[in-house]
């Protein structure tokens, strides 16, 4: 099952990367522009909203997304491990406290609203945006780094490494980390697909992204006043973004689930 679900994933996710990595490479030259919502006349997808050749838009569009997710991703993590594993594995209480408690407040405030109250003071860019967005996952993923280091750090092996005179340092990375690598690999999966969907709907409503920039966000958005006379302007990038996020859920999956088996 694992086998059928990997193979599908990869499947479902390779057409929308690979556009996204290698599109702007064979997109060529921008050629003139053409009736808006046009079908045929050398565009085999039809024209956008400004008469734009939309295959062409679909090459240069989806780079923005994937790159702008996987940073904020990478960039959400790297505060949240050390701030989990250390919450987990302090004996201060204070220190928990002051670790968690801000992020606690952090993690009230609904993503998309945050990210709407700071571009209504400024455009952060697409730099911005990926910054943004990991800001709002390090409350909720330091929370679950703690729960899966504390879980770890409770077991009676812990305690013999520290009796052994293992340094902190060693205890954290050794063992409690690695002890908690499964869960967080779970939680990486879902935590990307979310990211994909917030930085979308973050350029589908015009933060980090211009209002006729190349990205399949804001072609779904720029382009929908003509759905119904020029589908494939809409429909294409929106396929795009919806199969990536499926493909990477159904990959981390298939990959749990195999490193499940093997290790019973």
């Amino acid at each position: 099952m694992s086998r059928g679900r990997f193979v599908l994933g990869g499947l479902v996710v390779a057409v929308p990367l690979a556009l996204a990595l290698l599109g702007p490479l064979l997109a060529g030259p921008p050629g003139p522009r053409s009736v808006s919502f046009a079908l045929g006349e050398g565009h085999w997808l039809g024209t956008d909203f400004v008469g734009r050749d939309v295959w062409r838009q679909v090459l240069l569009g989806g780079r923005t997304v994937v790159v702008t997710a996987l940073a904020a991703t990478a960039l959400g993590y790297l505060v949240a491990v050390p701030v989990g594993l250390l919450a987990a594995l302090t004996h201060a209480r204070w220190l928990e406290e002051l670790l968690m408690r801000p992020l606690d407040v952090l993690l009230a405030v609904p993503s998309l609203l945050l990210i709407l109250l700071v571009a209504a003071a400024a455009d952060p860019g697409p730099v911005g945006l990926a910054l943004l967005v990991a800001l709002v996952n390090v409350p909720d993923a330091a929370r679950i780094v703690r729960a899966a280091a504390g879980e770890a750090a409770s077991r009676p092996a812990v305690e013999a490494l520290r009796m052994q005179g293992e340094s902190w340092w060693r205890v954290a990375v050794s063992y409690v980390t690695r002890s908690a690598l499964r869960t967080l690999a779970a939680d990486a999966g879902i935590r990307l697909t979310g990211v994909l969907y917030l930085v979308s709907t973050a350029a589908f409503l015009g933060v980090g992204a211009a209002p006729d920039a190349a990205d399949w966000a804001v072609m779904v958005d720029r382009n929908r006043t003509g759905l119904f006379v020029q589908p494939w302007a809409v429909v294409v990038p929106a396929v795009l973004i919806v199969g990536l996020t499926t493909g990477v859920n159904l990959l981390f999956d298939a990959a749990l689930e195999k490193k499940g088996r093997a290790r019973s």
